[in-house]
């Protein structure tokens, strides 16, 4: 009896102590991003860790000009791009940083300005309207849609937290009422549309909504955040500003399922990384938040750690100079150098078992968070630790279980070239319809692009900063990717709801040999009846002073067709194998699809069995060189026809078409070679190595690709079309030879 008793009281004092700390821990501040014992530990590292020295004076310079300019919050009139716009944005970064400068140099000046703002905010917002430009499906307050008043209430919960013990509690009562959970019910209880979906949009509105309730103590709040809006009250179907749809059967909801569904295991985010970059801050932010102050819940490791791999993914989604591909909706130029991937790196290298690889990312970034994660960083910076980080090919899965295509992205040495192979899904809202698209790159320099996206940010000039028209009609469309079109016609119709439906699938990936590297995957669903493999290799052949890149687009359909295949290339024309004919005048190439947006700048014939074409780009010669019929054409492009306020970009590209045929395969090389210096004006190797390309064979089961170099030695690339096993034997019988191989692929040099 005694026993039972003892236990009993033992497991009462444990829960009391648990929820006591738990209690204690709640009403301890800071202890969202920066935490008391983190504060403690910065301030006694000041002066002694150059990298945070550098950066808290940088930081601090940027908040006190500020406050010497007085505090402005605008009645909200500008899209992004105007100035009420950029000043509440404005108004929401300083105000975090004051509030961590506040806590590190116990300067109440930062505290108090924080504190004027806030009040300022709580004096608008209680009687503040709707935002006058009424565009969006979900208008905010102070922005022009709740996507960016959520960027507001991010960052003001932590500048809240960090002067939350300098204020009175009259003046915290008087925020948390008229400001924060206002502020909290409007982008949620008040736009379930924008709150409750699987989209980047709600990842930031979760985030809000948990970050403000772990300050505030509000379980509520909290759970809104973690699960969603359980009786939303919305219809199915709806529509979004990207012409996504906004609500589903059986609709997932809430920060947990924006972690589970867009991420596949690989960390592989299904809108790009482009969107991936911007949603990384609040999947992280809130996730760290939920760490220091209820890590119970196990956020930050949700999925397998999936956070954390996201961080790898997405440099790994990066050019040589840390550019992100711009698959899907992507602007050009965003970097690893953005403040979201400067959080992302510390706080990836603090939680994720001190990777000294991210420190090198760290050392070009040059800046670190004014947090304990910053520190971290900026002492392992300070200690040598740092290795570079090397990117190797890499293939990353697409949804949520890692079975809805992928992105394959093929390295030769160190990023000398780089190739882009995407076989996803359709990336909801943001997704383009480029099933088996490529880009490639040499070094940091885009040799054939992806377009990226339609829109000037934050340019107000241009739409409102917001995505222009062209973005559907041209970036979205298949025929401005270098991918297959058929019958003039998009993907999947170019319809968002049959596209989500479907994926590409991999055939094979296998990037074991340096000499040889391969991506190979199937789509047959975007067109009715026609199936595509494509196959993507990197071959680094003796003979050859550069790796370059074979491209197999076997097409198999129920009946004829016309085919165009696009390479759009930066640069200026040196010369090719066969003649063309340049119009008088520009005309369209077509009156819709993206066709409408492209000048027919010249129109060839083959003269030849291989066709080439080759162009000078900063310094370095390329030579596409193409398997042709007598009855192909070829096509020279330029982006920009139809564009009367001039929002594309002047761009070539040049086309193989392909009219009346049944199945069909394009065989391809793209090929870096020779050089040239404006100021030794030296040409060197400006001529490709490449004499002819040849179909050997082609069945159901094998195709076969043979290359002669001008040398006369020839190269024999195989592959299975059906079985892709990797110790699969394979026997192929050409003409009198027999050739033996095991895998999915051959790759045989002639002795």
């Amino acid at each position: 009896m005694f026993s039972k008793l003892f236990k009993a009281t033992l497991i009462t004092f444990c829960i009391f102590v648990f929820v006591f700390a738990n209690a204690l821990n709640a009403k301890e501040h800071p202890s969202l991003i920066l935490t008391k014992e983190g504060v403690e530990k910065i301030r006694d590292n000041l002066g002694k860790v150059p990298l945070f020295d550098a950066t808290v004076e940088k930081i601090k310079a940027e908040v006190d000009k500020e406050i010497a300019l007085g505090i402005d919050t605008p009645i909200p009139k500008d899209f992004s791009g105007g100035y009420t716009h950029y000043r509440h944005k404005q108004n929401f970064v300083i105000a975090q940083q004051a509030g961590a400068l506040y806590q590190i140099l116990q300067d109440e000046k930062y505290a108090i300005y924080v504190r004027d703002m806030l009040l300022q905010y709580e004096a608008m917002y209680k009687d503040l309207p709707v935002h006058p430009q009424v565009r969006s499906y979900a208008p905010g307050k102070l922005f022009w849609q709740c996507l960016n008043d959520s960027n507001w209430l991010v960052f003001m919960s932590q500048a809240y937290d960090t002067i939350y013990d300098f204020l009175s509690s009259e003046e915290r009562e008087k925020l948390e009422n008229n400001l924060f959970r206002p502020f909290a019910d409007y982008i949620s209880l008040a736009n379930p549309a924008f709150y409750n979906r699987i989209h980047n949009h709600s990842t930031w509105g979760n985030a809000a909504v948990g970050m403000i309730g772990l300050v505030m103590d509000d379980q509520a709040l909290i759970q809104r955040a973690l699960y969603g809006i359980q009786d939303d009250g919305l219809a199915v179907g709806g529509v979004d500003d990207d012409g996504g749809t906004i609500k589903s059967e059986n609709q997932k909801r809430g920060f947990l399922a924006n972690l589970e569904e867009p991420f596949s295991p690989d960390g592989y985010y299904t809108e790009g990384p482009y969107y991936q970059r911007y949603a990384m801050y609040p999947f992280l932010i809130f996730a760290t938040a939920m760490q220091n102050k209820l890590p119970e819940y196990g956020v930050l490791q949700h999925k397998d750690n999936v956070l954390l791999k996201g961080i790898d993914a997405l440099l790994n989604l990066t050019d040589a100079d840390g550019d992100f591909f711009p698959l899907n909706d992507g602007q050009k130029g965003m970097s690893y150098f953005t403040p979201s991937l400067v959080t992302a790196v510390n706080i990836g290298y603090y939680y994720g078992n001190q990777n000294p690889e991210l420190l090198s990312i760290a050392e070009k970034q040059n800046e670190v968070l004014l947090d304990q994660t910053g520190l971290a960083v900026a002492i392992g910076v300070q200690a040598n630790m740092a290795e570079p980080y090397t990117k190797h090919s890499v293939n990353l899965s697409d949804g949520a279980n890692g079975d809805e295509g992928g992105v394959a992205v093929l390295r030769s040495g160190q990023e000398d070239l780089t190739a882009v192979f995407k076989y996803a899904a359709q990336g909801l809202s943001h997704g383009h319809y480029d099933k088996l698209s490529f880009s490639l790159y040499r070094k940091g320099t885009e040799v054939l692009q992806d377009y990226g996206l339609v829109r000037f940010v934050n340019v107000g000039q241009k739409g409102g900063g917001n995505y222009l028209k062209e973005n559907a009609s041209w970036a979205k469309s298949t025929i401005a990717h270098n991918t297959l079109s058929q019958n003039q016609e998009m993907h999947f119709g170019g319809d968002y709801k049959t596209g989500s439906q479907h994926h590409s699938d991999l055939h094979f990936y296998a990037d074991h040999d340096e000499k040889v590297q391969v991506a190979s995957a199937l789509e047959t669903n975007a067109y009715p009846g026609t199936r595509m493999h494509r196959t993507i290799a990197f071959i680094n052949a003796n003979d050859f002073s550069e790796p370059f890149m074979l491209d197999i687009m076997k097409v198999s359909a129920k009946k004829a067709h016309d085919y165009d295949l696009p390479f759009y290339y930066f640069g200026q024309v040196i010369q090719t194998n066969f003649d063309y004919i340049k119009p008088s005048s520009l005309s369209p190439l077509g009156d819709k699809n993206g066709y409408q947006h492209l000048y027919l700048e010249a129109t060839g014939k083959p003269s030849a069995d291989t066709t080439q074409f080759s162009w000078l780009h900063e310094g370095k010669f390329y030579t596409l060189s193409t398997l042709t019929a007598p009855s192909d054409e070829i096509l020279m492009t330029r982006i920009g026809a139809n564009d009367p306020d001039f929002n594309l970009r002047s761009e070539p590209g040049v086309m193989l078409r392909r009219n009346n045929t049944q199945d069909t395969v394009f065989v391809t090389i793209v090929e870096p070679h020779g050089s040239y210096s404006p100021v030794t004006e030296l040409s060197l190797n400006s001529n490709s190595a490449i004499k002819s390309l040849e179909l050997l064979h082609d069945d159901k089961a094998y195709t076969a690709v043979r290359i002669e170099d001008v040398k006369g030695k020839t190269q024999l690339f195989v592959v299975s079309n059906l079985d892709a096993e990797k110790t699969r034997e394979h026997t192929l019988t050409i003409g009198s030879k027999n050739y033996r191989w095991e895998g999915p692929y051959a790759y045989i040099t002639a002795p």
